[in-house]
């Protein structure tokens, strides 16, 4: 029986894990994101920062991305970047992200 208990403590140790790491990565994307949005914008520093922690902050409303991908079209829709583009900028910004955290590692 001990046996059992550790392998599903192990299981349930490794699930904690993986779910910090993605915590991690989509906060590092979407901070990423927010940086490539706020050029685009041609924000200042001061309101770039500001800019970044709503994009961060909007993924916390629902699971994935999808919340992100609205705020952004929604405050990009003005200079004519579609949603194809930021979905595009996403996944780009998730390698990216995945990297540097891979390295942190």
């Amino acid at each position: 029986m001990t046996s059992f208990n550790d392998r599903e403590a192990a299981f349930e140790a490794k699930f904690a894990h993986d779910q910090e790491l993605r915590f991690r990565l989509d906060a590092r994307r979407d901070k990423l994101l927010g940086y490539w949005a706020a050029e685009r914008l041609g924000l200042d520093a001061e309101e770039t920062e500001a800019y970044v922690k709503q994009v961060i902050l909007s993924d916390l409303e629902e699971a994935g991305a999808n919340d992100v991908v609205r705020k952004l079209v929604g405050d990009l829709a003005e200079i004519g970047i579609d949603e194809a583009a930021i979905r595009a900028a996403l996944a780009e910004q998730e390698a990216i992200a995945r990297q540097q955290l891979m390295e942190q590692l």
